[in-house]
């Protein structure tokens, strides 16, 4: 295999929903490029993209497979993306280390929610976008519905290359208005047969031309004026507009295949090899300072590294991207995360499950290899003379967790270094030890994405997990001032104990103005603030610790004691263990005993003062809120809104976006544990959601009488 440069290079990002075809496409793909012989089916288990045991397990993909093809003296390195939400890692991923994304439509179905996303994040990440609609071939496919949808969401901007003469099982044939003519196929599919454009289809193709020709003209001034001046442009001027259109977004061209069978394939190779940007002709990369670094061979070396693989026999594989220079087996390099050296042994050009050894990669080109000593996903590999930095894939939060543990105990350190090596693979699997809530905790992007890990678990560590719900992460505060008192006094022979605490607890809002007095019961007492600390809670709200005592009661020195104890309570809350927040303790009065107190006696003395006035405080429970936003075809609108309403959301708001409705709320965290198999069960699979942490709230009583009535037995099933 030769060595490409720069300016031969092009790296496409295969998106599209479950189901749309891509894995099937991509096979296709590498069958027209000569790389296999003979395309494999997913139903036979034998594509080049899904080939990791639990893909062939399940029959869908886990992992972005990359591969690459060698078309008309041009090198595309694709990425082939999970089409399931579960899954949105893998195309993030390759979003973010690729310059054009191919959406996959399925012709049964249109455009899904999962085409919504993907287009969606390739805007946010401004990646030129080409559509596809696969499966002409289908009964139920409605091509000119799906233009018309297509249209009502993204605009004048799509416009149309090709569409089919016929539809259905008899699909053979389409009009290709770029270069003006008719392709039909054989059974077999492959090469097209070209011919003229028939008379009664002349009129819509031209109509066509025209309108592809004043979109090709529209990114271009030079092409604007010859369009004036000839009312057309050439076949040649035309690919050029289109791809400055690509470039600046201002275009998403229409193509039309039968992936299954291979029709349509061949000329989206010829589309994507001739007219589809080089990476050199991509705005540059900026590195984790903001600077731009440019694509050029002769700089400085630098490889990112955006995928981790782990294959049986073989152990990780590290996909990466050369940011700039050209990287060559046996080159020494720096780890800019890790401090580390490395030394890169063979490289290689991606296959999928094969790699093919090659001498070097130029700036912009797409590789992996092998044996790394310490390389993570996301690290930078640096030669002596540069110093980049790259961090900018950037991941969705979590939307399904639960507790993790294995059956026997005796694994679970087992257990951690799968699931860390597991992250490695796909960094949207999120591992987290709660010392809070007293679990191991896995955070995905939804079931079907976790019972892939259980799955994995199992058959490849040999590891029998359970899952179950993960605790609630509640907080604790109080609405009201109390005061409690309290003596720790402990003989038993020779030096004692002792130490005794007055204090006064109180809510605490920002900016509250110092206490100078408090009543109770009628009696005033006076503060004569000595000294006051503010903490900020590791686990959000604040601590307000003041010491008012006055005529020596209690030495200066047994002070951090007393804060220590209220710590602790602080962090294991009366109510229900959990942390509390948001209070303000001021320690007005005590005792001490000249040769009994000591920092034990004044830090026990503390704890019970505050949890005896704590539970006199008007004690409330805080539950964490999250904001919601579900993106819903509008006949299921209906159903979603009601489920929500029974999960105690509450609904802020309804939109359309693109040709769904977007609907927004703010939800209980404990109402979010099984959301995702309700929505898809609700919609069968065409509505996705996102979440984001909003606030901590109070809870209703009658769920707060209950979460300590819970916590009760469970400490009294401790003890026992």
């Amino acid at each position: 295999m030769r060595v490409y440069q720069t300016n031969e290079i092009k790296n496409i990002a295969l998106l599209g929903s479950a189901g749309s075809g891509k894995t099937t496409l991509a096979e296709s793909m590498l069958y027209e490029a000569g790389i296999i012989k003979r395309r494999g089916t997913v139903e036979g288990k034998n594509t080049v993209s899904d080939y990791f045991p639990v893909e062939l397990e399940y029959g869908y993909s886990v992992f972005p497979t990359v591969f690459h093809v060698e078309w008309n003296n041009k090198k595309l390195n694709i990425i082939d993306c999970p089409g399931a939400d579960d899954f949105v890692g893998g195309a993030i991923t390759s979003l973010n280390v690729t310059d054009q994304a191919v959406i996959v439509i399925n012709g049964q179905h249109g455009p899904e929610v999962g085409t919504q996303n993907n287009f969606r994040y390739a805007e946010k990440l401004k990646k030129p976008v080409i559509f596809l609609v696969n499966q002409l071939d289908s009964e139920k496919c409605d091509f000119d519905n799906i233009i018309n949808t297509m249209k009502d969401i993204y605009g004048s901007k799509c416009v149309q290359i090709q569409y089919p003469l016929q539809t259905g099982p008899n699909f053979s044939s389409l009009i290709d208005v770029l270069i003006m003519k008719k392709l039909t196929w054989g059974p077999n599919g492959g090469e097209p047969k070209r011919e003229d454009i028939p008379a009664g289809e002349m009129d819509k193709a031209m109509e066509l031309h025209k309108a592809l020709v004043e979109a090709a003209a529209e990114n271009d001034e030079a092409l604007m004026e010859k369009f004036f001046e000839n009312d057309t442009l050439s076949e040649d001027e035309m690919r050029e507009g289109i791809r400055k259109g690509l470039v600046a977004r201002g275009i998403y061209p229409v193509f039309c295949v039968s992936a299954l069978r291979d029709m349509g394939v061949q000329r989206l190779m010829e589309f994507l090899g001739n007219v589809v940007p080089f990476v050199n002709e991509m705005p540059k990369v900026r590195n984790s300072r903001g600077e731009e670094v440019e694509t050029n061979s002769d700089g400085p070396e630098s490889l990112y590294f955006f995928k981790t693989g782990m294959e049986p026999h073989i152990g990780e594989v590290s996909y990466f991207k050369v940011m700039s220079g050209t990287v060559k087996a046996g080159d020494d390099l720096t780890n800019a995360n890790r401090g580390s050296k490395e030394r890169i042994g063979q490289i290689y050009a991606c296959a999928g499950a094969n790699r093919i050894a090659v001498d070097r990669l130029n700036a912009g080109d797409i590789g992996c290899t092998v044996k790394l000593k310490d390389v993570k996903t996301g690290n930078t590999l640096n030669s002596k003379d540069a110093d980049f930095h790259f961090d900018f894939i950037k991941y969705p939060n979590s939307k399904y967790s639960r507790a993790i543990k294995t059956e026997n105990a005796q694994d679970m350190e087992k257990l951690m270094t799968a699931l860390l090596k597991m992250h490695q693979e796909d960094p949207t699997w999120v591992v987290e030890q709660s010392k809070e809530l007293r679990q191991t905790i896995v955070h995905g992007q939804g079931e079907f994405h976790l019972r892939t890990l259980k799955w994995r678990l199992e058959n490849n560590e040999k590891l029998s997990i359970t899952f179950s719900e993960p605790k609630i992460p509640y907080r604790e505060t109080i609405t009201k001032k109390a005061k409690a008192e309290y003596r720790h006094k402990k003989q038993s022979g020779g030096a004692g104990q002792f130490g005794e605490v007055h204090l006064i607890v109180e809510p605490y809002a920002e900016g509250m103005p110092d206490p100078t007095s408090y009543s109770f019961g009628g009696q005033e007492y006076k503060m004569n603030i000595k000294s006051k600390e503010e903490k900020d809670l590791p686990w959000g709200g604040k601590l307000v610790f003041i010491n008012s005592v006055v005529g020596g009661a209690i030495d200066l020195r047994f002070m951090p004691a007393i804060l220590k104890g209220v710590m602790d309570c602080m962090e294991r809350g009366p109510l229900t263990g959990s942390y509390a927040r948001d209070v303000r303790v001021v320690v007005y009065d005590g005792k001490m005993h000249p040769v009994d107190s000591n920092e034990l006696s004044f830090t026990l003395a503390a704890r019970h003062a505050f949890s005896d006035a704590f539970k006199e405080a008007g004690p409330k429970i805080l539950e964490p809120i999250y904001d919601l936003e579900v993106y819903v075809p509008s006949d299921y609108m209906g159903d979603v809104m009601s489920d929500l309403q029974g999960r105690r959301a509450i609904i802020m708001g309804m939109d359309a976006e693109a040709g769904y409705q977007k609907l927004s709320a703010k939800i209980p965290l404990k109402e979010l544990a099984n959301y995702s198999v309700a929505l898809s069960s609700l919609t069968g699979g065409r509505a996705s959601f996102s979440t984001k942490f909003a606030s901590y709230e109070l809870v209703p009583n009658d769920l707060q009488q209950k979460l300590i009535a819970d916590h009760e037995t469970e400490m009294a099933a401790e003890e026992d």
